[in-house]
């Protein structure tokens, strides 16, 4: 079951560029026995651990790097409940019921994730932010309607926002918005250490750099060999590798893609109304979020391949697409990068994650394919995973399951 090898982001992210308290790890030097082994030290990993920890199982964590160095530094971390696919739109794929639970169990981990961090403490640069969904070349005003009365039929509060409305109330020249309320920001690399640190709290351990060669599920127990050698024993083997997906993972439906970000300088005095999150209706979709010390990150400009190379190649000139597509749409803003990344992340047709038992191998869970919901989904998991293997289920794990 070893996992994919990818160099899954190149440049500087803004989050490595700010102090952050690391976590303690170790050199695993023998074989071990826990009730739950994760593989992965990201945030999909971290939300897992605290969550099972706070279930009452010992948890031990397991990653090839340290401790959230995979992609979660690369995220821009708009902690949004909407999901990459508009909610009529995935309606017709997967059926009005299961769109509309999936929507809404989005809605609540997004919920969740807002509590649960302030319940603990954890200290991420969390600020709650309302999110503009512009017009574009997927949903045009009318097809920005269509979404409104589904989302409306959901359940789900948004607001219909008219030309004149989205320029006089933000300055933004475009056909038409939706406007949804209590999404999130936050630094994700503080976010994920402080879930880590809250498992350790609760007897987690994490070693690294540790890389598992084979997996075999057995009768009472799964057997996990890394490539040293060494033995794991546990009741469950949980995989949060994110983006480098293990061999045995079914990865229909599934694929990579390439995506570009940056970060402006500070320029708190040039930032629109409210600071609310922006994404487009496009493909591929630009999206824009403020930071606390009044920066622009934006995102986006996402091709459909995963050739490393040839995305790094891209960092000079997506950049400066992204600064042109910044100035057009506020033209006052300062359009310089103080930070410029690129990365790869998985996507699926839906939208959706997969989350859930891996077919053919008892007692081993799976979660991949986040799309631009990485971190929302991530919490899904969690809940997911836990209700898997507590036997307590959970309403929406059909929706997520492997099929």
């Amino acid at each position: 079951m070893t996992t994919q090898h990818r160099r899954l982001r190149t440049g500087q992210p803004i989050w490595l560029g700010k102090p952050a308290t690391g976590v303690k790890f170790d050199a695993l030097m023998d074989d071990i026995s826990i009730d739950i082994a994760v593989i992965g030290a990201g945030i999909s990993g971290a939300l897992i651990a605290e969550n099972l920890t706070e279930a009452g199982y010992s948890v031990a964590i397991f990653d090839r790097r340290k401790p959230v160095m995979g992609s979660t530094p690369a995220s821009t971390a708009l902690l949004q409940f909407e999901i990459d696919m508009p909610l009529h739109k995935l309606a017709k794929r997967i059926g009005l019921n299961n769109a509309e639970r999936a929507w809404r169990c989005s809605k609540l981990a997004v919920d969740a994730m807002r509590e649960r961090t302030r319940n603990l403490g954890i200290s991420c640069e969390m600020k709650n932010r309302d999110s503009l969904y512009i017009a574009g070349d997927v949903l045009d005003a009318k097809g920005l309607h269509r979404e409104f009365l589904a989302r409306q039929r959901a359940g789900i509060e948004t607001t219909f926002l008219s030309q004149a409305d989205l320029q006089t109330r933000f300055g933004i020249d475009r056909e038409a918005a939706l406007m949804s309320f209590d999404n999130i920001e936050a630094n994700p690399r503080k976010l994920a250490l402080g879930y880590l640190k809250k498992a350790i709290d609760r007897g987690a351990h994490i070693y690294a750099p540790v890389e598992v060669a084979n997996v075999e599920p057995r009768s009472r127990d799964v057997l996990a060999t890394t490539v040293e050698g060494r033995k794991i024993r546990c009741k469950y083997l949980v995989s949060a590798t994110g983006y480098e997906l293990p061999a045995h993972i079914p990865k229909k439906g599934h694929r990579i893609i390439s995506t570009w970000a940056l970060a402006t300088v500070p320029q708190p005095e040039r930032l629109w109304p409210e600071r609310c999150l922006i994404w487009e209706a496009s493909d591929p979709y630009l999206y824009m979020r403020t930071t606390q010390d009044g920066r622009i990150i934006v995102g986006g400009e996402d091709e459909e391949f995963e050739d490393e190379r040839k995305r790094d190649a891209k960092l000079s000139s997506k950049t400066h697409t992204l600064l042109t597509k910044l100035k057009k749409m506020f033209p006052k803003s300062i359009a310089e990068a103080d930070y410029a990344w690129t990365g790869s992340f998985g996507s699926s047709t839906t939208g959706l994650p997969f989350i859930g038992a891996i077919p053919g191998m008892d007692r081993c869970y799976a979660v991949l394919g986040y799309g631009g919901n990485g971190i929302t989904f991530s919490m899904v998991a969690s809940q997911v995973i836990r209700g898997l293997i507590s036997g307590d289920g959970h309403p929406d794990e059909d929706v997520f399951a492997f099929k």
